[in-house]
């Protein structure tokens, strides 16, 4: 017998697995098992706190959609929080549009100009400058930023007085332009929208663009507004809820009431309760504002599943 013989281990035959035996399953540790099946904490201190701001959220939503569906008299003797009397919802939408020869309709076409105008305007100028502020660099860049968060920081009630004695000086008060152009203006969108392309744009991409003979525009179009899109639509939806719910800015502004958008017009119709000789329309109120807050809830749907795959896709970004 070799050396290189003599050196290997002999296993016994009974140690040696058999073919035909069966391999035991591993066995995992308990340890391991346990972390995998642990079951998520609850705290009944943060349940409790979402489950009063739902009901502090749905309560008004509610009492608003009860109250739509009584008549004058229902509304001022029942319980608000709960259907009373005879289903008076269609009529009072067919109230609520010629009441006053249908004023209700010209201040909800108002709204619509400008949400649409400047809504919408303001969205695409901050789309434009948020992207030329994240991508390109030119002299006093720093400076325009600066001025850009200080923006942000004053509220627009402070800027009212101020704009409506310039727009007066210029005789562009008591029209849509004096609630359209400050709605142009919109810094946390521009901001929200420089964040965004910062991070959300290569700027090998566009260089790659730029070699291949694409314009600026062309890669604008082709290119960046498509990544930017979560973020126009969030801006966008900010903007809509801004403009739609806006009312300080066209109470100092507009003093014709064919003018008003929806806020203002109904806050005429409720002060016609506490004048002298007014005459109290609650049911008509309450009927107006439900339809206010229709469309903007239909646009936020609508909407929705753009801003939620956005942010998934940069959530799942390597």
């Amino acid at each position: 017998m070799s050396g290189a013989d003599e050196s290997r281990t002999i296993v016994p035959a009974e140690r040696r697995p058999r073919s035909d035996e069966p391999s035991r399953p591993r066995t995992v540790p308990k340890a391991r098992v346990r972390s995998g099946t642990r079951r998520p904490r609850k705290s009944l201190m943060l349940t409790a706190v979402m489950w009063l701001m739902l009901i502090y959220t749905l309560v008004p939503l509610a009492w608003l959609v009860i109250n739509s569906t009584k008549t004058q008299a229902a509304f001022l003797s029942t319980f608000g929080l709960w259907f009373s009397g005879d289903f008076a919802l269609w009529d009072n939408i067919g109230q609520t549009f010629t009441y006053d020869g249908g004023v209700f309709g010209r201040w909800l076409l108002n709204t619509l100009l400008y949400v649409v105008v400047g809504a919408g305007g303001a969205t695409v100028l901050a789309t434009l400058a948020g992207y030329g502020l994240a991508r390109f660099v030119f002299p006093g860049k720093r400076a325009v930023l600066a001025i850009i968060l200080g923006a942000i920081a004053i509220p627009g009630t402070a800027l009212a007085v101020p704009t409506f004695l310039m727009f007066s000086a210029l005789g562009l008060t008591n029209g849509p332009l004096a609630v359209i152009l400050p709605s142009l203006i919109s810094p946390f969108g521009l901001y929200l929208i420089w964040t965004y392309a910062t991070e959300a744009i290569p700027a090998e991409l566009l260089e790659a663009a730029r070699v291949d003979g694409a314009g600026e525009f062309r890669i604008f179009r082709s290119i960046a507004l498509r990544l930017l899109m979560p973020g126009f639509v969030t801006v966008l939806l900010f903007s809509l809820v801004a403009t739609w719910n806006n009312y300080f800015l066209p109470l100092i502004m507009l003093s014709d009431p064919r003018w008003f958008p929806l806020t203002v017009g109904l806050n005429q119709w409720s002060a016609q309760a506490v004048t002298a000789g007014g005459h109290p329309i609650y049911n008509l109120l309450v009927t107006g504002s439900l339809l206010t807050i229709v469309p903007i809830v239909i646009v936020f749907l609508l909407l929705q599943r753009y801003w939620e795959s956005g942010l998934i896709a940069g959530g799942v970004k390597e």
